[in-house]
């Protein structure tokens, strides 16, 4: 059989029941597991064997959750977190520590810029951020002989620019390190980056994937392609014994495929345990089957709100990669192949007091600080997401004061552009 389109992959990968077993993904609400051995056990803490003791590291929800989103990604193995900060971290952590340089887009999530920008030098790791526009002669002089991976977003929240990945990626393995991308935004079903070059893909499930608000988390995926032991200077954590597990090499005992995943797995969460519940597995994996439905809806509306917010007088400017007057309009052709998601980023004239007033008059759309819904909302990144920022990092960001973001969720696209027109009327 041929391999399956993603929309089938939404509903029947990750999980496939046997005879008499239960259709819907099971909830293993359990934090241990019953073994009739000491030594079988045993085994698993070595990593010598497959399955199940404590939650912390593995449950067989996350792990059927965790498997249809590296199918829809085109990945090798994937880890779900406790959220999508939670993944960030573990991607860059698993290859990078105290003494190591990261090269970072400014154009990314302002939680993210603080991770990167502030705690991670606190933790002895430097970064450069460098522009998604940057030149290659920018961006091959931004690496340094420490340089240990390179990170950006697919669709920037909530400049909405779009990375050009396999640009991005060429030099990236030039240099001997991989590309990490957050897919967030445009979800498998409109990017698979790792088609593209990228390595590693992070998401925070917390969005278009739940898709509903109900239930926080991230997740990691591994692309299986990059040769950590052709480069084992620069990754000693994969590529040299670990004496938590008795001298195992992570590279060379599970390969490609399956290298960071584990040591993210076995060594990070067992560490920091950010791991994300049963439940909230169980409802990531409910999302999921909707998800090639519902991105086609908010890319639909997306698309309509950002028309008729170009066209408004009370507007300065309009960010959606789905117009033909944006600037990543041609890179959006090339990686955004299904839509460009709902979410739309407009500059109001009159700046934070004006996108505070244009707010409070919305009566359909919600103030939330979220996005990616199935229920529209919006805010002002300014005073909310990137409070943190100062004006100077919010401009480096593209995030003028006066801009709002507005995720369009999937509601009749008439009933969202009347509330919009009523609030900046």
């Amino acid at each position: 059989m041929s391999e399956l389109k993603l929309g089938t992959k939404c509903l029947q990968a990750g999980y496939a029941p046997k005879n008499g077993e239960p259709r819907q993904l099971p909830i293993i609400q359990s934090t241990t597991f019953k073994y009739d051995s000491c030594l079988a056990m045993g085994k698993l803490f070595n990593l010598e064997a497959t399955g199940y003791f404590y939650t912390r590291l593995q449950n067989p929800t996350n792990d059927h959750a965790a498997a249809k989103i590296a199918a829809l990604e085109g990945g090798t193995a994937a880890m779900l977190t406790s959220s999508g900060q939670a993944a960030n971290f573990f991607a860059i952590f698993n290859i990078c520590e105290c003494g190591d340089h990261l090269i970072c887009s400014s154009s990314i999530y302002g939680g993210t810029f603080n991770l990167i920008g502030v705690t991670l030098p606190k933790m002895g790791i430097e970064v450069t951020f460098i522009s998604p526009d940057a030149t290659d002669e920018e961006l091959n002089a931004a690496f340094k002989p420490n340089t240990k991976a390179v990170f950006g977003e697919t669709l920037a929240n909530p400049a909405l620019s779009v990375l050009d990945i396999e640009r991005f990626a060429k030099i990236a393995h030039e240099h001997g390190v991989p590309l990490i991308v957050d897919n967030t935004f445009p979800t498998p079903i409109n990017c698979q980056p790792i088609k593209w070059g990228a390595d590693i893909v992070t998401h925070s499930t917390t969005k278009y994937i739940d898709g509903h608000g109900s239930g926080v988390g991230g997740v990691i995926v591994d692309g299986g392609n990059f040769d950590w032991m052709a480069h084992a200077d620069k990754f000693p954590g994969l590529c040299t014994p670990d004496e938590s597990y008795h001298g195992l090499v992570y590279a060379e005992q599970f390969g490609k495929a399956g290298a960071f995943i584990t040591k993210a797995t076995a060594q990070l969460m067992r560490d920091f345990g950010a791991i994300q519940s049963p439940q909230n597995a169980f409802l990531v994996n409910l999302g999921l089957e909707s998800l090639h439905v519902r991105m086609r809806e908010h890319s639909k509306n997306g698309q309509a709100v950002a028309e008729f917010l170009e066209n408004h007088e009370k507007t300065l400017s309009v960010s959606y990669p789905g117009l033909k007057s944006d600037k990543y309009h041609s890179l959006a052709n090339k990686y955004l192949t299904n839509g460009c998601s709902g979410v739309v980023s407009f500059e109001i004239k009159g700046g934070r007091d004006a996108a505070e007033k244009f707010m409070t008059k919305l009566k359909l759309i919600a103030i939330e600080t979220h996005v990616a819904d199935a229920k529209s909302c919006c805010l002002c990144p300014s005073i909310t997401t990137h409070r943190q920022l100062s004006d100077e990092q919010l401009a480096t960001a593209g995030i003028p004061a006066g801009l709002i973001r507005i995720s369009c969720g999937i509601e009749d696209v008439e009933d969202l552009i009347e509330d919009i027109k009523q609030a900046l009327n």
